[in-house]
């Protein structure tokens, strides 16, 4: 398929600057601006790196599309986030929890909320 070895495409790459560095990962979602996701179960994930550009990422494999949730549920906050924004906003876990809920998961207005409410 392709007419060089694998240890001359790696000096190839090297020469133009580039380095392509496996990434062990066992799952990969990529949620779509529609909020339609695609799930990757068992992908080869290679992270390609190159002087003064940004790092560029390939995932290979087979994928299932998955319809946006609805919007009366399904967020899923995880218990780490729930206890960072607890930490830094000095509040009890569960409204900690309730704050990243109304803001849609995300733990920067969650804490800013938190703050404001408690100034």
């Amino acid at each position: 398929m392709f007419p060089l070895n694998p240890r001359d495409l790696q000096r190839l790459m090297k020469k133009m600057g580039l380095k392509m560095e496996p990434v062990d990962a066992s799952y990969v979602e990529v949620r779509l601006s529609g909020g339609e996701r695609l799930v990757f179960t068992s992908p080869q994930v290679i992270l390609v790196t190159a002087k003064g550009q940004p790092p560029m990422m390939y995932v290979i494999g087979e994928f299932e599309r998955e319809p946006a949730e609805e919007a009366s549920g399904g967020l899923e906050i995880s218990e780490e986030d729930v206890m960072l924004v607890a930490e830094q906003a000095g509040v009890p876990p569960e409204t900690a929890r309730k704050a990243l809920e109304e803001s849609g998961g995300d733990i920067a207005e969650a804490i800013l909320r938190l703050k404001g409410e408690s100034a």
